[in-house]
């Protein structure tokens, strides 16, 4: 394995990988246990830099490139086989995976101030027995890097409400602003933001009636009323988009029941008056805050989380072909997600072949073995 002593500071090792990922607790017994832990990761990790993700390749792809692998893994017993990486990938607790994850995310990303963080719910939709059983990834997204900040696996869309909160408790918020859709709108999650030190623009349909009730009142008698707000105009190929953002405060004024939600200091509408074809149609969104009232920060704060769908999950679909993956042997989905975000990540962060397309650099990544190298962080 590489020469780094796992208790060393990490950070000061440019980010090696192999180190990073033998921190992860091993859930196997040490009764007939060939492969090291890190060696199966590591091979697994560049099997999905290259655009491949099923057990058999991670063996294939072991075997293709045992001799440079040997360069700086241990490798005692040879290459897993593909039923190792099955078992070790279904075995592995994500929170370890999660671990090892947001620790070399604070490596080569440290300063997260500032950042506006998505907070989305992605199905796997290719492991479903049946739509119950449906894994859903909740992850962190950094709008202004471009990077996943970490994930949690979760069992039905509904599970995402528990989860929420768990996730933002193990990621490095502070300063940042954390959005979510309606799905997020809790109580709880607010009130976990403000413990990490982070602002919250929350969503607000109808799994909260109550309080949408109050928001909608409020905010479409200011909207009609064409009070000062924030306006944005986009056109082209054929279709106009005109967004108007109105924010207010005095929420005791507005709101009954609004100390319930920790450090609320806003409500907002956005409208969206889209023309296409000459059809114009009209639509509002309504949000809670905790940021003080700012129509083009709101606006703008909303409209990087939609922003999610095209820079990662658009990404996972097509490049990684995420949904084709049938992978449901326990934590395995999940686990295999996690990879997929870590090598979107160390795409996104290194330098060479930058300015090419995901699909080229996994293309780059099975032929230029230095740039392998230096996307796990070997020297």
């Amino acid at each position: 394995m590489a020469n780094i002593n796992p208790s060393e500071n990490l950070l000061e090792t440019r980010g090696d990988l192999v180190a990073i990922l033998s921190t992860i607790k091993d859930p196997r017994r040490e009764h007939g246990k060939k492969h090291k832990l890190e060696d199966v990761l590591t091979i697994a990790l560049c099997t999905v830099l290259c655009g491949y993700s099923e057990f058999t390749e991670m063996e294939g792809f072991g075997k293709l490139r045992y001799q440079w692998l040997k360069g700086f893994l241990e490798l005692p017993e040879g290459i897993p086989s593909h039923d190792t990486f099955r078992n070790v990938l279904s075995a592995i607790a994500p929170s370890e995976l999660l671990g090892a994850f947001t620790l070399w995310t604070s490596y080569v990303h440290q300063k997260l101030a500032g950042e506006v963080v998505a907070i989305d719910g992605k199905a796997l939709r290719g492991t479903k027995g049946d739509l119950s059983k449906m894994v859903t990834i909740v992850g962190a997204w950094a709008t202004g890097a471009g990077i996943s900040l970490g994930q949690m696996q979760v069992a039905g869309k509904s599970n995402e409400i528990t989860a929420l909160p768990k996730l933002l408790e193990v990621l490095d918020i502070e300063g940042c602003t954390v959005t979510t859709d309606a799905m997020g709108c809790q109580r709880e999650v607010a009130k976990k933001c403000i413990e990490m030190g982070a602002d919250y623009v929350l969503a607000v349909k109808g799994n909260q009636p109550s309080l949408q009730t109050q928001v909608v009142r409020a905010m479409d008698a200011i909207a009609d009323d064409e009070a000062p707000h924030h306006v944005e105009a986009n056109r082209g190929h054929g279709r106009g988009e005109v967004r108007r953002c109105w924010v207010i405060d005095g929420i005791a004024d507005w709101l009954e029941g609004h100390e319930r939600w920790a450090g609320l200091r806003s409500i907002a509408v956005i409208e969206s008056e889209r023309t296409l074809k000459g059809v114009t149609s009209i639509n509002r969104r309504y949000y809670i805050s905790s940021l003080s009232p700012n129509a083009k920060k709101t606006s703008a704060t909303v409209r990087s989380h939609w922003g999610v769908e095209n820079s990662l999950h658009w990404v996972l679909d097509v490049i990684f072909g995420e949904d084709a993956v049938r992978a449901r042997t326990k934590n395995a989905a999940g686990n295999l997600s996690s990879l997929r975000r870590l090598a979107l990540n160390l795409f996104k962060t290194e330098e060479k072949y930058s300015d090419w397309s995901i699909k080229r650099r996994r293309l780059a990544a099975g032929i230029d073995t230095d740039y392998m190298a230096a996307l796990l962080g070997i020297k």
